[in-house]
């Protein structure tokens, strides 16, 4: 996993949240949240379309131990990879929007390039 960031959370739980985020992000292309979460989301994110680029079916696979819906990995290796085809990498932007009124959050917006 990239980062050492706990994000105050176990490693289970802290797993299970970057799998259920980059399956979100990558089904609707555009995702609000805390600076630190888009931060390791992206990376996650980027290689899970860099093993959509490889066509494989062991790549496939890879792709579907992380992404915890079928139809996301699927639109992934159907629509985002030949869509990245001639881009060598850097297929997410991270905007820092603001503080969150609740807790006074530093907020980002992270999307597909």
């Amino acid at each position: 996993m990239p980062g050492t960031r706990k994000l105050g959370k176990t490693t289970a739980q802290r797993t299970a949240m970057l799998r259920q985020q980059v399956t979100d992000f990558l089904d609707k292309g555009r995702m609000e949240t805390t600076v630190t979460r888009a931060k390791e989301i992206a990376p996650l994110a980027e290689k899970m379309i860099t093993l959509g680029k490889d066509k494989g079916l062991a790549s496939y696979r890879q792709a579907l131990e992380f992404i915890t819906r079928e139809d996301v990995a699927k639109k992934v290796f159907d629509e985002l990879a030949p869509k990245y085809a001639e881009r060598n990498g850097g297929y997410t932007r991270i905007t820092r929007v603001g503080a969150r009124r609740g807790d006074a959050a530093e907020t980002a917006v992270i999307e597909l390039v």
